[in-house]
């Protein structure tokens, strides 16, 4: 009925491109709110010391500028993030909450994948939060150890996962 007409006529294609300097602040909120206002299976102690505030300064600069980051766009808002770096490495993989559940990893990562086989990367992996675990299994990806690492006085389980 008339509901599923709205909501097809709501859903657009994100645009994806590639993130500049310009971008870096509006990276960083979408990770703080991923992190600190996403569905998670963290506590919400894991969650303030994993993200006490958005990243900012020099060192986030110098981080992302030595990545190539792939941003989606809808509404002309940043909505979603994931980087590749040196390696094959996925540093960053975050979706705002309101944009989740749209297949906007799936588009992040079909973009991500394709820069990494350009520049002749034949494996990825990634360290994955719980939540992110499903999304980078559903990709392909396995895991090759599930691992608790310590962020301050909190312990946060993740995974070690990669695609060759």
């Amino acid at each position: 009925g008339r509901l599923g007409q709205d909501r097809a006529v709501d859903w657009v294609k994100p645009a994806l491109r590639i993130a500049t300097r310009a971008d870096y602040a509006a990276l960083a909120d979408v990770i703080f709110d991923a992190i600190r206002n996403g569905p998670s299976l963290y506590t919400q102690a894991q969650r303030e010391q994993w993200a006490p505030e958005p990243k900012s300064g020099a060192d986030w600069t110098e981080r992302l500028d030595q990545q190539a980051v792939v941003v989606a766009e809808m509404g002309g808002a940043i909505v979603g993030m994931m980087s590749l770096a040196e390696g094959g490495y996925i540093d960053f993989a975050f979706i705002r909450p309101i944009a989740q559940g749209r297949g906007i990893f799936r588009l992040l990562f079909n973009e991500i994948d394709r820069l990494a086989r350009d520049g002749g990367q034949s494996r990825l992996w990634v360290h994955a939060s719980l939540m992110a675990q499903p999304a980078f299994a559903a990709v392909g990806f396995a895991t090759i150890e599930k691992q608790s690492v310590a962020v301050g006085d909190q312990w946060f389980d993740r995974f070690k996962m990669e695609r060759v």
